[in-house]
């Protein structure tokens, strides 16, 4: 039986005002996600009102409530403060948390999701590749998930891929082996500069893409390429995706004009 007082580690995902000075906190803990209320918090004299900011990692004390539980204390372990300070950076914050929204359940216990959510707001709140960490987001959220895209083997035939391979399949979750391109003839055209990319950043540690310089046609096209996987597996679009591409498009210099 769960404790009436208890405290557990979070991100805030959403908040929403409530009534005349509550606010309803969607938040990310390694236990799930979880509704919760910060009662007064919108009142000039309230101590909670930084320890429940949003995209802020935080320790909160909950007190057990009758529909949710009630937010008592809260100490701040990290604001990102670049993230409030840029719009991309804000925009990669909020599909960010879409996403996890998207497979993550209320109260479902996933610890790796929930480590993996932090260092990637960590990650988006210092890189110079911010586009670039959100794939290796994705990447890494659907292997934690169990939702990996074959990228080293034939997703149909299972025989190690080559630099022949040319295809990618959202329907199949994976890469084509030339002898089997008849697979999926809805299979999308892959470079092999993305197909590099894309076996790179499912494996390798945010640190590693601060290194990486490449062309914005290599970003885009890797970008489509997981786009079009994850909307297969949700079976919609992200309401985040549409605020992304409008900020890319107006960003200057814009992703698309890196040189390679």
């Amino acid at each position: 039986m769960r404790d009436r007082i208890y405290r557990t580690e979070a991100l805030i995902l959403r908040r929403n005002d409530f009534g005349e000075a509550d606010r309803l906190l969607l938040v990310a803990t390694p236990g799930g996600k979880q509704r919760i209320i910060a009662k007064g918090v919108r009142k000039t004299t309230s101590r909670l009102a930084g320890s429940v900011e949003l995209f802020t990692h935080v320790t909160l004390l909950l007190a057990v409530g009758r529909n949710l539980d009630i937010v008592t204390q809260g100490q701040v372990h990290q604001h990102f403060p670049n993230l409030h300070a840029s719009l991309e950076r804000l925009g990669c914050a909020y599909y960010t948390a879409e996403l996890y929204d998207q497979f993550v359940q209320d109260e479902q216990d996933h610890r790796p999701a929930f480590r993996l959510l932090v260092d990637t707001f960590a990650a988006l709140d210092t890189s110079r590749n911010p586009d670039l960490i959100l794939r290796a987001y994705e990447l890494h959220l659907l292997h934690v998930m169990g939702y990996r895209p074959q990228l080293q083997r034939c997703v149909v035939s299972h025989e190690l891929l080559t630099e022949e391979a040319s295809l990618f399949s959202p329907m199949l979750g994976g890469v084509l082996a030339p002898s089997q391109n008849d697979a999926d003839r809805n299979a999308l055209p892959m470079s092999l500069s993305a197909f590099k990319l894309l076996r790179y950043l499912q494996t390798q540690p945010y640190a590693t893409i601060e290194r990486m310089n490449l062309s914005g046609a290599v970003r885009n096209e890797v970008a489509g390429l997981l786009h079009s996987y994850l909307a297969r597996l949700l079976d919609r679009e992200l309401k985040s995706t549409v605020l992304l591409e409008e900020l890319y498009r107006q960003s200057v210099p814009s992703i698309s004009s890196m040189s390679a």
